[in-house]
């Protein structure tokens, strides 16, 4: 399979993924309705992201990294402008899964997306150079950045999780392991792909990032609305959420 299979896959699957979200997000609240658009909107970002990588617009031809054999490396750049907005998105929709009976901290939630958008642009500079030292420093705080984020997650969110009941805090657990253990494939694919060590070739690392992309922002989202759903379901049955109104 050639690279323009997986990229071509992943914009398909993406807007596939959206029209699902969306279709299954029901909106019988507020914090409903925030969540589906949340979830939803994150496919449809990744899949402008697909379409100009898969259509050459996404990306530039760069010499090789330091430790890579070949001469030049094609290198990705809208996947960065994608994750920009989306893995924010993402810790939004888990942090109102964490905070579901109502946004108590809003300040942990800054932290989050702060970290991870300092993750996100310190890989972009490590993506981008290609000078041996520069490269590696620019990953290494790229990594610091992204425990970062798992603090924030399984310390700071799970603190505020620890409050609410019992499967609102089965919920954000699922979410909270579901999503790391993705993101988790990142920093591999980036640490021994093209940009990298240069050990995995070029369209195995796009079939990796292209397959974790659905499963972080479709599977996910799938999932976490759904969840949502079912804790929205229990709210208006206790008589704990006020449905919206709708126009006459």
């Amino acid at each position: 399979m050639t690279p323009q299979f997986w990229l071509w896959l992943g914009f398909a699957g993406m807007a596939a993924g959206a029209a699902a979200i969306l279709f299954l997000a029901k909106r019988r609240t507020q914090a409903e309705e925030a969540d589906g658009i949340i979830h939803g909107i994150v496919p449809i970002i990744a899949a402008c992201s697909y379409f100009a990588m898969a259509t050459g617009q996404g990306s530039i031809v760069l010499p090789a990294g330091p430790d890579a054999a070949d001469v030049a490396r094609q290198f990705y750049f809208a996947r960065y402008i994608d994750w920009t907005f989306t893995t924010p998105l993402l810790l939004l929709g888990l942090a109102r899964t964490a905070m579901h009976s109502g946004m108590r901290r809003p300040a942990i939630v800054w932290g989050l997306i702060g970290s991870d958008l300092i993750m996100i642009v310190t890989a972009l500079a490590f993506g981008l150079s290609t000078v041996a030292w520069i490269k590696w420093t620019w990953f290494a705080i790229s990594c610091g950045a992204f425990l970062a984020v798992f603090y924030g997650i399984f310390v700071q969110l799970r603190e505020e999780n620890a409050s609410e009941r019992a499967d609102v805090q089965a919920a954000f657990r699922r979410n909270a392991v579901f999503l790391t253990v993705v993101w988790c494939i990142y920093p591999i694919v980036l640490l021994i792909g093209q940009d990298g060590l240069g050990i995995l070739s070029p369209t195995v690392a796009l079939a990796v990032v292209a397959l974790s992309d659905l499963t972080a922002k479709v599977v996910y989202g799938v999932m976490a609305t759904l969840a949502t759903t079912r804790a929205v379901d229990r709210d208006l049955a206790e008589g704990k959420a006020t449905p919206l109104r709708r126009a006459a």
